[in-house]
């Protein structure tokens, strides 16, 4: 008896540590907020010949946990032509989002004019929250 209880129970021991493991399933998208607006900023954070770094805080948007933050810039007001991202994963226990995004291959003293906006992953929808007009000069 102690020996067939002795098998069962390596085996059922072997079998829980060794059985394959399974997937963890990423959470179904949150609920979109009704209104996704900026908290802070947006504002340069720091600035080098040929980068700039540009922060913002919103509430929390909602939807995917995978976001982009999102900068539109340019040398012309009217044409902010060029696009940064950067991404970042919401954390669905905070209130708000504090985006931090990189731009990169600036001109020495130059000004550029940018707005910021966030977005779901991949192809994902604006959040709607696209910033007043701003700028900056490189170093």
């Amino acid at each position: 008896m102690n020996t067939l209880f002795s098998t069962l129970a390596v085996a059922v021991t072997s079998a829980l540590l060794f059985s394959p493991s399974t997937t963890a399933q990423a959470p179904p998208p949150a609920k979109q907020a009704k209104r996704v607006h900026i908290t802070q900023g947006p504002a340069l954070e720091s600035a080098t010949s040929n980068s700039a770094i540009i922060t913002w805080k919103s509430n929390n948007p909602g939807g995917t946990d995978e976001h982009f933050g999102v900068v539109h810039y340019g040398l012309d007001p009217k044409n902010l032509s060029e696009t940064a991202k950067s991404h970042i994963r919401l954390n669905r226990a905070h209130s708000y989002t504090v985006f931090r995004v990189r731009v990169d291959g600036l001109k020495p003293k130059t000004t550029y004019y940018y707005k910021v906006d966030s977005a779901n992953a991949g192809s994902g929808p604006s959040d709607g929250v696209v910033s007043p007009l701003k700028t900056f000069i490189t170093e």
